[in-house]
């Protein structure tokens, strides 16, 4: 009888951990899915930035020539440098 309550104890226990979810939240990194989170918002909102440049067009300027303007063009951000200022954005909050 002895063995036979060890073995539907044991049974019991297996059962139990099969039943378990693998995978729970409780084993995730939360730095790792902030992280993560932080690059999809990037990519969406660079997504959005993209679509609307191309969704507007812009309008024509008439320079007269020889009269050309001096500044740089615009600089884009890389996805690090998004990155960064959006970390800065939090840490400000």
């Amino acid at each position: 009888m002895n063995e036979i309550n060890e073995q539907t104890v044991n049974m019991k226990l297996i059962q139990e951990a099969l039943a378990t979810p693998m995978g729970s939240a409780a084993d995730f990194d939360e730095d790792e899915l902030e992280a993560e989170l932080e690059e999809l918002e990037g990519a969406e909102l660079e997504e959005q930035l993209l679509q609307s440049a191309t969704t507007t067009p812009a309008a024509p300027v008439h320079v007269p020539a020889g009269k050309q303007p001096t500044r740089p063009a615009p600089r884009q951000n890389t996805a690090e440098e998004d990155e960064l200022a959006t970390l800065q954005a939090e840490m400000a909050l």
